[in-house]
């Protein structure tokens, strides 16, 4: 099956172990979009109908077999004046004619039109499988940015509930002072109010998070409303090569693969057009059988069978220029085809320069951020310990929890940006891997 060789050409889905609920992994998102995803489905018909009309009939290469019946009745008034004279009449006269048979057809030369249409039918298949290949990659694209960006939002989410459990304690520690008199009642109220803000940007945050979800089910075509966890981390590939990048992309993009196709067709169709300067050779035959009955004539019946063949010829003469302008127009848009081409070359040049540019920034943000964010969380623990023995104020250790939190969205962005760089990298290239 063509389904299952390009599946198998994009996406390596070894050992995927399905989940309705638990953890959903990006392997099991992937393979269960493959499955339901109705984009992919009706691409997959759109080759089916290809594959379907890719037949030499369809070309106009076989012969067309027909039955025949054909059945003719009259009553009329007739009147008659034979060679000597005599005259005859009769009213309500009664006629009836009836042949029916088998006639067959075969057009056995039309210029070679009839080769380029089978071959234009071939191309439309190829296209048909690359147009396939396009969507899946699309839609699986789509769904691993959406998986790793409900990571870094879980993550995120994760960090706002530490900073709860921080602010908690915080309070705790807050009014305990305040018991002793050794803080004002200020400082609590102002805890509490940190304490609630937190739990507000808790509440937005899972809104997010549930809303990610509610998409990534959407593109996996199952229930909107299936809970699932997600992996912790984002794994990226920081060892893409720009040239080798490239190279693959010339060779394998889906675009520049379904142009080529184009053109290809282009050129099928100036020959089929050309083919119209060539005369059509045509071979009849056919077995009759014919009846016929008259109630005034001189046959009041006949019958006859038999076998009947022949050929017929016809050649373009002139029609007002038609043939030389259609040969015109065709090659026009072959070399149209031919500058798509190098359009979308270019196309696919800037867009991998722009694309393999953010993915070495995004990188190296991933690495610079990484380590802010470890940073960061050493200074949150050793503040909220000095917190503790009250040799920093409640407004200082805010500052310290915020820029936690800061530090590990900016993490988990720049985590993200590198993914999602990886992945437009990928599709150019017409291969997301896993």
């Amino acid at each position: 099956m063509k389904k299952l060789v390009l599946l198998g050409c994009l996406i390596l889905l070894a050992g995927v172990n399905l989940n309705a609920q638990g953890l959903l992994t990006a392997k099991d998102a992937v393979q269960i979009a493959l499955e339901n995803n109705f984009e992919i489905k009706l691409s997959q018909n759109d080759l089916r109908v290809a594959q379907e009309n890719m037949t030499y009939g369809n070309a106009g290469m076989l012969p067309t077999v027909t039955g025949n019946f054909s059945q003719n009745n009259s009553v009329m008034n007739s009147s008659q004046v034979q060679a000597n004279g005599d005259q005859r009449s009769l009213r309500n006269a009664k006629n009836n004619n009836m042949s029916y048979g088998v006639s067959i057809g075969w057009t056995i030369f039309d210029g070679f039109a009839m080769f380029s249409r089978y071959d234009q039918l071939k191309e439309l298949q190829k296209q048909g499988e690359f147009e396939l290949k396009k969507t899946i990659l699309a839609k699986v694209s789509d769904v691993i940015s959406t998986y790793y960006t409900i990571v870094e939002q879980q993550n995120l989410l994760n960090a706002i509930d530490s900073s709860i459990n921080i602010s908690t304690e915080r309070l705790r520690t807050a009014e305990n002072r305040f018991m002793i008199g050794k803080a004002s009642r200020l400082e609590v109220l102002n805890v509490q109010v940190n304490l609630n803000e937190d739990e507000s940007n808790r509440l937005r945050q899972a809104n997010v998070v549930k809303n990610l979800k509610i998409n990534l089910n959407s593109l996996m075509a199952r229930d909107l409303n299936i809970e699932f966890d997600v992996e912790r981390e984002v794994e990226y590939d920081d060892s893409l090569i720009y040239d080798e990048l490239l190279s693959k992309a010339k060779e394998y993009n889906p675009d520049l693969q379904i142009i080529a196709i184009n053109k290809r067709m282009a050129e099928l169709e100036v020959k089929r057009i050309k083919g119209n300067r060539y005369p059509i050779v045509r071979l009849n035959t056919g077995y009759n059988f014919s009846e016929s009955e008259s109630s005034l004539g001189f046959v009041s019946s006949s019958n006859s069978r038999g076998f009947n063949y022949g050929v017929t010829a016809s050649i373009n003469i002139f029609d007002g220029f038609n043939q030389r302008r259609n040969e015109r127009v065709a090659k026009i848009q072959l070399e149209n085809s031919g500058l798509m081409i190098d359009q979308q070359n270019l196309l696919i040049k800037t867009a991998m320069s722009t694309a393999y540019e953010s993915y070495q920034t995004n990188l190296s943000l991933a690495r610079l951020e990484e380590n802010n964010a470890d940073i960061a969380r050493q200074n949150l623990n050793i503040t909220l310990e000095k917190y503790k023995i009250g040799t920093i104020s409640a407004v200082e250790f805010r500052d310290a929890q915020e820029n936690f939190i800061n530090a590990v969205s900016r993490f988990n962005s720049s985590r993200l940006q590198a993914k999602l760089s990886e992945l437009a990298l990928k599709e150019m290239i017409g291969n997301i891997n896993l």
